[in-house]
């Protein structure tokens, strides 16, 4: 099982806070925002009975599997189709992860990778003194 997935959530420019405010009320703990061109046509503008406007911002949100869920309702709810920012929002699975401070609980840390910050740690002092 995946630890962790992706929520890429499309949003019209200027939107992107919205859809981050709405994840962290749901534990997420930041993003990245990629600026972003839509290419939507008119019989897209027609199906969903709304102006498609061409700037974008998509925002990529990594969260731990057991949240995922909570955090797309409520991107939904705040910055869907039907919002200001006329959003669409979909998860991706992760198979990997590196760089993040801290592993969901359910995964094992390797030993090696405990001792890592705390050797860091002790040269730092060293230098110090």
């Amino acid at each position: 099982m995946n630890n962790y997935e992706m929520i890429l959530c499309i949003v019209d420019a200027g939107f992107s806070e919205l859809v981050m405010d709405a994840a962290k009320e749901e534990g997420a703990r930041g993003g990245t925002v990629i600026h972003a061109r839509g290419t939507a046509n008119k019989e897209a503008e027609q199906f969903f009975h709304i102006a498609i406007q061409p700037d974008k911002d998509i925002v990529m949100i990594l969260v731990p599997s057991e949240i995922k869920d909570n955090v797309l309702h409520s991107i939904y709810r705040n910055a869907g189709l039907k919002s200001e920012g006329k959003g669409i929002a979909f998860s991706l699975p992760v198979d990997e992860v590196v760089g993040i401070s801290a592993p969901p609980a359910s995964s094992p840390v390797k030993s090696e990778e405990k001792a890592e910050p705390e050797k860091q740690q002790e040269e730092h002092k060293e230098k110090k003194s």
